[in-house]
């Protein structure tokens, strides 16, 4: 029986070299599998990567369009600052204007007035030298008579 123990053995081997093999297969088809889940999983963090820098690169994009938004307000503001300021200057010079003109148009009344004033005196007194001569000339001509 010996000899019937030698074919058992290398069945037994066969066995244990295809369970091996078997199991080696296995191994390598996990192995693939394993391989095959990292390359997609690789994709998908290279995908997401480039989304990534995308965005960044969209988001500095924006970030320097809101900056030259900012500057151009800025700068209006500062424009609109240097607006309000000439046209403060210009209606306190209006003002002062408007007032020195008041002042001369009462002193031109004023004068005006004392003109009117003057005048009247003057009408009263050219007045009071007809009825002076008048009268002279009423006593002269009693006198003629």
């Amino acid at each position: 029986m010996p000899n019937d123990s030698i074919p058992e053995q290398h069945r037994q081997q066969a066995e244990g070299a295809r369970e091996t093999g078997e199991d080696t297969r296995r191994a390598a088809e996990a192995n693939r599998r394993l391989t095959e889940e990292q390359r997609i999983a690789n994709e998908s963090a290279r995908n997401a990567a480039e989304q990534f820098r995308t965005l960044a690169e969209e988001a500095r994009e924006v970030r320097d369009r809101h900056r030259e938004a900012l500057d151009t307000i800025r700068n209006e503001q500062e424009l609109l600052r240097t607006v309000a300021e000439t046209a403060r200057t210009a209606a306190e010079e209006a003002r002062v204007s408007a007032e020195a003109a008041r002042d001369a148009t009462v002193a031109a009344v004023h004068a005006t007035a004392e003109t009117l004033q003057a005048t009247l005196q003057n009408m009263k007194v050219v007045e009071d030298m007809r009825r002076t001569l008048r009268d002279i000339r009423e006593v002269s001509k009693h006198d003629d008579n």
